[in-house]
């Protein structure tokens, strides 16, 4: 697996990707707006966008510098996930986003993919500084909090979102605690 950043290349697949999510009736998470940008037709504004993001210095004040990726199995070159890494947090981010979204892709779900795909993210995040590392997901995605608690994540706090409209879990992974997750908790 590798992280690939989004490019012109990769439009068919992003387009699959997405229509993967809407044929299994699933929320697209972690994309960095990627399914706004198709419906729309312009894949070059998305990647226009994510290299934007990725300009620490030309951040446009209340947004947040962020790395947006493709996670892409080797061997085939098939998109199986998204991962939508922050640098910052806005209050709200911190309150109900968090440093890290990510998505695996439907059909590609239960083979420990979201659990590998988080770990190289925090190993992603602990390079660049970041020692604590904060994660929500749906109270119903039961899947997405086991990837979370896998990746020492612990539970803070359980609320109500009106801007979901569900009730949110919030974790928070200390990098000084997941130097022990072995390749066979995967």
């Amino acid at each position: 697996m590798k992280f690939v950043l989004p490019e012109d290349s990769y439009e068919e697949k992003a387009k699959e990707y997405l229509r993967e999510f809407r044929e299994y009736q699933s929320d697209l998470v972690g994309c960095g707006g990627l399914e706004q940008y198709l419906d729309s037709d312009s894949f070059a504004a998305w990647t226009q966008k994510v290299m934007e993001d990725l300009d620490l210095s030309g951040i446009v004040p209340g947004h947040i510098p962020t790395y947006t990726y493709f996670y892409v199995r080797e061997e085939d070159e098939r998109l199986v996930g998204m991962v939508n890494i922050r640098l910052a947090l806005t209050d709200f981010m911190e309150k109900e986003g968090g440093h890290i979204g990510y998505s695996i892709r439907p059909s590609e779900r239960g083979r420990h993919y979201g659990t590998r795909l988080l770990k190289e993210a925090l190993e992603f995040c602990r390079m660049l500084g970041l020692d604590e590392v904060i994660l929500s997901c749906s109270k119903d995605n039961a899947a997405s909090a086991k990837v979370i608690k896998n990746c020492g994540g612990q539970l803070e706090a359980e609320f109500y979102s009106d801007t979901f409209r569900d009730t949110i879990q919030r974790y928070r992974i200390l990098q000084k605690n997941i130097e022990h997750i072995e390749n066979d908790q995967i």
